[in-house]
């Protein structure tokens, strides 16, 4: 099978090169930005891209690379941060930049760049970046110009090295979708050989080898993730697998019920339910402080799965739904230089006893690649289409302290926006859309009577994969209408706003 490596330098945008790679049926895998030649030549790419990064090369301890996987005789692909070390690393010069080159530019391409087959001559880019490229090394061509950079694309034909001063991968660069296709096939030679419906069948009779004759127990939340998993591993080893369903008192309107309804009588899979909503009310009094409560409800979440789960003495496996950005996100810092935004809940930590072997079936897969594998397993769109939800879940959406009265709240508000905004017709591109309650109450009027209540924030988001984010253009209309069924039906908010940032920089959560 084909495959290109991506080197994480730490850039945003990182995962979105993988995701472009992949919607072309191409495998592509990001390791740390230290991976050697050597160790890369254990089992040869197609191709090798070195992802941008927020660094300068002139940082203290800034990320390098190898020099040795220039000479691999692969092509190399090096983004932003890429072809500034591209660049120094083969005796080119590189400079801070007198202007720092943020958003969208136009640049002039320059005639024998494979990269630029079938893109006119003049295109807008997305540039980020304050050093630039000021002297080539030696046998590179000059690719692009900009107003203020004087390479803003580079290429060695014969050695099949490239280099673009801009972000191909993001929407706001024409046509570059285009260039990382003309690398990946035109450049590579990479055939299309990533297809899910027989990743499935070589997964299931994977998983039958590796489990053999033993026990699983996994985690279930409802959420489309651990929901595939749940069905991935029921159609491996069937009654073997025990599911377990923690309320924790901080889910959407109904939903415990509905997962129970789903998977024990619909899908027939064995389901546990804990109920344990007051423990969580109580272990998150008087906490304000967004990471102390994610954290609070990541070690509560675990003890109480940790307590249902040693019934099961029989089960060696324990699953869980972690996907390719959850692993990716989860590296050490030699790694990668990422930055930790906010920690990730999952069931990891278990109490010494529970000696459980991880099972994590879609660890290399995307979230829409999770969506498409549901479908080839049958799933229902209803339980696939669902928009993500947090494992901390609405106390990530409550700002302040969480308390039983201000869930309850926001579970209604949250009802109205989402009853509505199911009406659009283009409901399922939005990747989010949700209620949030702020800790702010302000003075209204209703029924001639003064009132002083909470305000409910709407958010609303279209994503690919939610690496980066931009706020939905939801027709007044359909604002109006989600404001006054919140104002008038449920007691407690008597004021509602629009949330209009985008990501970066701001995150789609709050907390």
């Amino acid at each position: 099978m084909n495959r290109i490596v991506i080197l994480d330098y730490g850039s945003q945008y990182t995962q979105l090169i993988a995701r472009r790679i992949r919607e072309m049926e191409v495998y592509s895998e990001i390791v740390g930005c230290g991976t050697t030649a050597e160790e890369l030549s254990k089992d040869m790419p197609s191709g090798i891209v070195l992802s941008g990064g927020p660094n300068s090369v002139f940082d203290d301890g800034a990320p390098t690379v190898d020099p040795a996987i220039f000479e691999l005789g692969v092509p190399v692909l090096g983004i932003c941060y890429g072809m500034q070390l591209m660049s120094r690393k083969l005796g080119g010069r590189v400079a801070p930049g007198a202007e720092r080159e943020y958003g969208k530019m136009p640049i002039e391409i320059m005639p024998g760049n494979p990269l630029f087959k079938d893109v006119p001559s003049t295109v807008t880019v997305w540039m980020s970046h304050g050093d630039r490229v000021e002297a080539i090394p030696a046998n590179f061509e000059r690719g692009a110009v900009s107003a203020t950079c004087p390479f803003a694309a580079m290429f060695d034909n014969a050695r099949r090295l490239y280099a673009l001063q801009f972000h191909p991968e993001v929407v706001h660069t024409q046509y570059g979708t285009q260039m990382l296709a003309n690398f990946v096939f035109g450049v590579c030679g990479c055939a299309r050989d990533w297809r899910l419906d027989s990743w499935v069948d070589a997964t299931v009779a994977r998983l039958q080898k590796e489990i053999g004759d033993d026990e699983v127990v996994l985690g279930l939340s409802g959420g489309v993730d651990s929901s595939v998993v749940a069905v991935l591993l029921n159609r491996a080893i069937g009654r073997r697998l025990h599911c377990i369903f923690v309320d924790n008192g901080l889910l959407r309107w109904r939903e415990a019920e509905q997962v129970e309804e789903m998977f024990r009588r619909n899908l027939g899979l064995d389901l546990t339910v804990v109920r344990a909503a007051d423990r969580f009310y109580a272990a998150l009094a008087g906490i304000d402080d967004p990471e102390k409560k994610r954290k609070t409800i990541g070690k509560l979440f675990i003890d109480v799965f940790a307590e249902e789960a040693r019934r099961f003495r029989d089960c060696r496996y324990l699953a869980q739904g972690t996907i390719y950005p959850d692993v990716i996100e989860s590296k050490s810092p030699k790694n990668g230089p990422s930055q930790t935004i906010k920690s990730h809940h999952n069931v990891g930590g278990l109490p010494p006893d529970l000696k459980f072997e991880l099972v994590e079936p879609l660890k290399e897969l995307f979230k829409d690649e999770v969506r498409a594998v549901g479908r080839v397993l049958g799933m229902a769109d209803e339980l696939l289409d669902r928009q993500p939800f947090p494992g901390p879940g609405l106390g990530v959406r409550i700002l302040g302290e969480v308390t039983k009265e201000k869930v309850e709240l926001l579970q209604l508000a949250d009802l109205r926006v989402q009853e509505e905004i199911r009406k659009l017709p283009d409901y399922k591109t939005i990747w989010q859309t949700f209620a949030v309650l702020l800790p702010v109450r302000s003075v209204g009027v209703m029924g001639d009577q003064r009132t002083y209540e909470y305000t409910c924030a709407i958010r609303s988001v279209n994503s690919i994969d939610a690496m980066t984010a931009d706020w939905t253009r939801i027709p007044y209309d359909v604002l109006a209408r989600m404001s006054n069924r919140i104002i008038n039906e449920v007691r407690g908010i008597n004021r509602v706003v629009y949330d209009i940032s985008s990501k970066p920089p701001a995150t789609i959560e709050w907390e």
